[in-house]
């Protein structure tokens, strides 16, 4: 289990800040508890534990510093076109992977999913306070719409175009690249295992 060396006070005031609600602890040692997805953190005197099997989607709120640099993976999986689909993420600094997450969004184009994992990978650097990003997809038009290499005459991807470019215009800097599937391949595996989850 990791462990966070952090003032427990200092801790959840992040987590409070993030809208993450604080229980009491369960037993006379911890002060305070917190879950979020996959992942509980447990507050005792001079740490906070986090436990559970996506311990990811806690550790980067409780990271020591603000701000920082992310590269932030993203993945849209359809199976059909539109047919069943979902999104998969993940946010890696020097530290490994720090966040990441995976859901079905319903049916859709391969296109619209891949806007929607880029919009919520960047949605979620954001919420843990990323301040630059630099975002990596292995869908080679995505990419180039969002940079404006490409244009659309499809008004929902247009919508999403502009939604994408507002969230990487509120960092301090951005880039956005192509890559290919096995660079990708964390983001591309979370997508895919939250259809085969249905």
């Amino acid at each position: 289990m990791p462990s966070v060396e952090c003032d427990p006070d200092v801790a959840r005031a992040r987590l409070e800040d993030a809208g993450i609600a604080i229980d009491g602890g369960n037993t006379e040692y911890e002060r305070w508890r917190a879950e979020r997805g996959g992942a509980t953190a447990v507050a005792y005197d001079d740490k906070v534990v986090v436990q559970g099997s996506r311990p990811t989607d806690l550790l980067a709120l409780l990271r020591s510093e603000s701000g920082g640099r992310a590269h932030v993976y993203f993945d849209g999986a359809s199976r059909g076109n539109p047919g069943p689909a979902a999104i998969g993420w993940a946010i890696v600094t020097s530290d490994g992977i720090v966040a990441e997450g995976s859901e079905r969004i319903g049916e859709t184009t391969n296109n619209r999913a891949e806007y929607a994992a880029l919009e919520r990978a960047l949605e979620a650097a954001r919420e843990y306070g990323f301040d630059e990003v630099d975002a990596r997809g292995d869908s080679q038009l995505i990419v180039r719409q969002v940079k404006g290499e490409y244009d659309t005459n499809n008004p929902e991807l247009r919508k999403r175009r502009v939604r994408v470019r507002e969230l990487l215009d509120s960092f301090d800097r951005w880039s956005l690249e192509h890559v290919p599937r096995e660079v990708n391949e964390r983001a591309d595996s979370l997508a895919n295992e939250a259809l085969d989850d249905a």
